[in-house]
C-alpha cells in the first residue's frame, strides 16, 4: 500500500566510469616505437621530398616565365630587317655584321650634356664586368647616333674614344640613321635650336642586348646598375635560343 504511494522512480542508464584520457606525452611516447636513427632518416626523407617539390615548382614557373616572355619577343621581333652605316673610321657596316654577336646598343648623340655620357659609361664598365668572366661569349658595345646633321664621322670618332675601346660608333645619312632607329622603334626628334644654334634631340633613354641572331632580348633603363645589367647579359647567354627559326 505505501509502495503505491510513493512516486515512481525513472530508470536511469548505468553510468561507467570514463575512460582513462592518454596524456600527450603517453601519446607521443606511444609513436616512438622505430629507433632514433630510422626516424631521423624518416624526417630527413619528408624534407627532402619537400625541398624537391618545392624547387621542380619553382623551375617550372621559370620555365612557363622565360616560354612566355620568348613568345613576346618573338611577336615583337625588333631588329629585323638591315641598317647600312658609317662606322667612326668611315667604313660601311650593316647589321649583317653583327651576326653572330652579342651586342650592347645604345642610340643618342655626341652633344648629350649628361644622360648619354652617363649611359655610355654604365653600358662600358658592364662589357668589362664580363669579359673579366672566362666561358662566356665576346660582347660587342655599339652606339648609334640619333643626331646625324651634327654627328659626322669625324665627331663621332672623337666622341666614342672616351669610353670602352671597343666601343663602335655609327652615322650616316638622316635616312639612314632614321632607318636604323625604327627597326628598334627608338624615338628621337630634335628640339628647337637656341641663339647659338645649339639643340637637343629628345630620344628614347634605353640599352638595348641584341642576341646573335640580332634580334632584341632585352632592355634596360636608367635605374639599372651596370652589375644587373652584366647579371641579366650573362644570363641570357647561358640560356640563349634564337627567337626565329
Amino acid at each position: 500500500m505505501f509502495r503505491a504511494l510513493l512516486p515512481a522512480r525513472r530508470l536511469l542508464p548505468a553510468r561507467h566510469p570514463p575512460l582513462p584520457r592518454r596524456n600527450l606525452a603517453a601519446r607521443a611516447a606511444a609513436g616512438q616505437g622505430l629507433p632514433l636513427g630510422r626516424r631521423l632518416a624518416v624526417v630527413a626523407a619528408a624534407g627532402s621530398a619537400a625541398a624537391a617539390a618545392w624547387l621542380y615548382l619553382r623551375e617550372e614557373k621559370g620555365r612557363r616565365q622565360q616560354a612566355r616572355r620568348r613568345a613576346e619577343l618573338r611577336a615583337l621581333a625588333l631588329g629585323q630587317g638591315d641598317f647600312r652605316l658609317l662606322d667612326q673610321e668611315g667604313r660601311p657596316r650593316r647589321k649583317a655584321d653583327f651576326r653572330g654577336q652579342w651586342v650592347l646598343l645604345y642610340f643618342g648623340f655626341t652633344h648629350c650634356p649628361d644622360i648619354c655620357p652617363e649611359e655610355l659609361e654604365k653600358l662600358s664598365r658592364a662589357v668589362e664586368l664580363l669579359e673579366r668572366e672566362p666561358g662566356l661569349p665576346p660582347l660587342q658595345p655599339l652606339f648609334i647616333t640619333v643626331d646625324p646633321q651634327r654627328d659626322d664621322v669625324a665627331a663621332v670618332r672623337r666622341y666614342v674614344r672616351d669610353f670602352h675601346p671597343r666601343l663602335l660608333g655609327l652615322t650616316g645619312s638622316p635616312e639612314e640613321v632614321r632607318a636604323a632607329a625604327d627597326a628598334y622603334r627608338v624615338y628621337a626628334s630634335a628640339g628647337p635650336e637656341d641663339e647659338d644654334g645649339d639643340y637637343i634631340v629628345d630620344h628614347t633613354v634605353l640599352i638595348y642586348l641584341l642576341g646573335p641572331d640580332g634580334l632584341f632580348l632585352d632592355y634596360y633603363g636608367r635605374s639599372k646598375t651596370d652589375a644587373q645589367i652584366a647579371q641579366s647579359v650573362r644570363r641570357h647567354m647561358e640560356t640563349y635560343e634564337p627567337l626565329l627559326d
